[in-house]
């Protein structure tokens, strides 16, 4: 057994079940020089109070207050990392019009490196102290800057996927943001996963790169074809926008008489690595692809009521047991926190559910058990995302690594009151899941390491 680094006292939430919880008042766990949980042990272990004991006495001991919680760290599937400068300007306009008008302009500025280097820093910085440790980034076109970016996360200590967008349908990209060709698009793409493999202070693979086709309008079948094979001989991750409007569903029928899911399956992209955002769209067709081959689908709830015209099947995608996490999509949606993320799964279920036509009859005018609820929705962003990136992340057990998070409850100018005597532990952690703010959280690890510190 690996030498003990420290250990972390105090009490816990984490979602072993979807749609249930676990919560420990007083635990103790132990993590080791490589960022492991080695145990998991509560006041009833025999042993619990000579194991604090030691390790206080060897200085080994971090010990939470009675207003801190512990928590896993969170997982966000879907951040277009290029469009942070972007966050939050232009969502009262139609999609077309704020890509047009903001996104590719602002996308195309990553081909210059000192600009890059003024962005990426600070939105590493910004996802991390609001308790992202894992985070699944589309960067832009650009090789040089896509290695950037898996460099910065590798440097603050991130557990960061990262992918080099595809994109060389001329029909569907504007001219001055579009690959300079299909062949030499592959090339430097194979050049970037060696690239960030090879990074210095990899050997862990905290950074991993990620296949990027943009979505299927953006991509010609030469590019796909190109990927897939890409996808077969690295075995890496993969993660593509998938069936996310009308116009991306109508596109890929006309042009390939099929949906994205088995467009993706029949150039090879579609693996238990995989990660689907959006997947508004699907058929039950689809729903039989993404189980079989084991991809994810990264539920982005905010940037789809602003831009999807419609909801997904979120009710119906965990009772089939699809794996499913959460993606903020910054900027298609501004805030970057995955505990807000979960705020807003559970208000797009909510608004299926009860439907919004007041010409409607109140039974008739929703879709009658949709909703989701904040046990589901926190279970996502730890549980499901972890698998979605295939790491043993978001749960405290024994062989996970410890990622994790302090949430404290009564800092200055927070907005989570809690009442012992009136508060279950259920009360509590869905108070700290739709009342967290930046501030709560005071400490961040990734695989063991202190990333944040308040």
């Amino acid at each position: 057994m690996s030498e003990i680094k420290f250990a972390v006292l105090g009490q816990y939430f984490h979602c072993p079940t979807k749609g249930d919880f676990e919560y420990a008042q007083q635990a103790l766990i132990q993590v080791n020089n490589q960022g492991t949980i080695v145990s998991v042990t509560t006041e009833t272990d025999a042993d619990f109070q000579a194991q604090v004991s030691t390790l206080s006495s060897n200085n080994q001991l971090i010990e939470l207050s009675s207003t801190q919680y512990l928590m896993p760290g969170m997982v966000d599937l879907h951040v277009h990392a290029a469009q942070f400068p972007q966050a939050g300007k232009g969502l009262d306009l139609p999609l077309y019009d704020w890509l047009q008008d903001y996104t590719f302009p602002l996308e195309a500025k990553f081909a210059d490196m000192d600009f890059t280097k003024q962005i990426y820093p600070s939105l590493v910085k910004s996802l991390l102290a609001n308790g992202t440790t894992s985070a699944v980034y589309f960067a832009t076109i650009h090789k040089d800057s896509s290695v950037e970016l898996a460099r910065e996360c590798l440097k603050q200590g991130q557990r960061g996927f990262v992918g080099k967008v595809n994109m060389d349908e001329a029909s569907q990209c504007p001219p001055f943001y579009i690959e300079a060709s299909t062949a030499d698009a592959l090339v430097e793409t194979e050049d970037f996963i060696q690239q960030v493999l090879a990074l210095e202070g990899n050997e862990q693979q905290l950074v991993s790169p990620v296949l990027t086709p943009r979505f299927v309008p953006s991509c010609t079948s030469e590019m796909l074809q190109g990927l897939g094979e890409l996808a077969q001989k690295y075995q890496c991750h993969v993660q593509t926008h998938c069936s996310e409007s009308d116009w991306a569903r109508d596109y890929s029928q006309q042009m390939y008489g099929k949906t994205d899911a088995e467009i993706y399956r029949d150039f090879g992209l579609m693996t238990n690595k995989t990660i689907l955002a959006h997947s508004i769209f699907l058929t039950p067709a689809d729903h039989a692809i993404i189980k079989e081959t084991g991809a994810s689908i990264a539920h982005c709830p905010l940037s789809n009521m602003y831009f999807a015209n419609a909801a997904m099947q979120t009710r119906e995608i965990l009772d089939n047991e699809l794996k499913c996490g959460l993606g903020s999509d910054l900027a298609g949606a501004p805030i970057p926190s995955i505990f807000h993320t979960c705020l807003d799964a559970v208000n797009h279920s909510r608004v299926r559910e009860d439907g919004t036509s007041t010409y409607l009859a109140a039974d008739t005018r929703g879709e009658s058990g949709s909703r989701i609820s904040f046990l589901e929705s926190y279970w996502m962003a730890t549980v499901g995302g972890g698998q979605a990136i295939d790491a043993k992340v978001g749960l405290f057990q024994p062989g996970f690594e410890f990622d994790a998070l302090v949430v404290d409850t009564a800092v200055s100018d927070s907005n989570i009151f809690i009442i012992d005597e009136m508060d279950s532990a259920k009360d509590k952690l869905e108070k700290i899941i739709t009342l967290n703010n930046r501030q709560n959280i005071c400490k961040v690890w990734v695989k063991g390491q202190l990333v944040i510190e308040k």
